[in-house]
């Protein structure tokens, strides 16, 4: 982190955003491919909307994604500024605080981002933000993996002030916080995949029924009033913002047949 963080800022960007845009390629890619192209029709029992995106949709969704994606190398670079203010509680030997802290550390990311996520989220959905901020994201009606960062720059810029807040909280390990960037990259595609891949009667078990689903975030983009939440269904079930048709539509998607050939 020393190293790379005496770079001129510039050449930090730049590598900042290569590694960013490469990921996203690598998991929106990967799950383009095999739920839109390679394995398209067996898992077509399990797609979500009637509606499949056309080239125009894919363009426009990586196009803002890209502008989000050099939004969040941004704020890379604000976290390592504040860290050399030495403001921020993170630090540079997982001994310092054990292997058990630094596995708990993730999880602790992962719940302030979702609280976060959350209210921000909501707010950005009264009528005199949502109109000139978030719509971007919601002209996706049926997104693909490519939508999970395309934003407006406005709401990149809410999205990317989210790592900078949580390190002057919460003692993270950069290898910690890495970690949370990449399971947060993978739960976007998840959310907007356009396709269940969770088995039946997951909603209802202990674990499944506190954690979000492909289901819960598309219908989200359907009636944006609802289903507000990221990685965990705990806000939007304290709240009563689940979309009271959240579950029987989840079951019905997992439990439609093959149809023979």
């Amino acid at each position: 982190m020393d190293f790379y963080h005496q770079l001129p800022p510039l050449a930090s960007f730049f590598i900042t955003y290569g590694v960013m845009s490469l990921r996203y390629l690598l998991f929106a890619g990967v799950a383009f491919l095999v739920f839109y192209t390679w394995k398209k029709q067996p898992w077509n029992i399990r797609k979500l909307g009637k509606v499949t995106p056309g080239k125009k949709d894919v363009q426009r969704e990586m196009a803002y994604s890209f502008i989000t994606i050099g939004i969040f190398a941004v704020s890379a670079l604000l976290v390592g500024l504040l860290f050399r203010t030495g403001i921020t509680r993170i630090y540079l030997h997982i001994s310092d605080r054990g292997i058990g802290y630094f596995a708990l550390s993730v999880g602790l990311l992962l719940l302030f981002h979702d609280t976060y996520f959350y209210w921000t989220h909501r707010l950005m959905h009264h009528p005199r933000l949502f109109r000139h901020v978030h719509r971007v994201h919601h002209l996706s009606h049926h997104p693909t993996p490519w939508a999970s960062f395309a934003f407006h720059p406005f709401e990149a810029v809410i999205e990317a002030g989210v790592v900078p807040l949580a390190v002057l909280f919460i003692p993270a390990h950069p290898l910690a916080i890495g970690l949370f960037v990449t399971l947060m990259m993978g739960y976007n595609v998840l959310g907007h995949l356009g396709y269940e891949i969770f088995p039946k009667g997951f909603v209802k078990n202990p674990v499944g029924k506190w954690s979000n689903t492909s289901t819960h975030h598309h219908m989200h983009h359907r009636a944006g009033r609802y289903n507000f939440g990221l990685y965990f269904n705990f806000w939007d079930r304290i709240m009563g913002t689940n979309h009271p048709g959240y579950e029987q539509a989840f079951e019905e998607v997992t439990s439609r047949k093959q149809e023979a050939s």
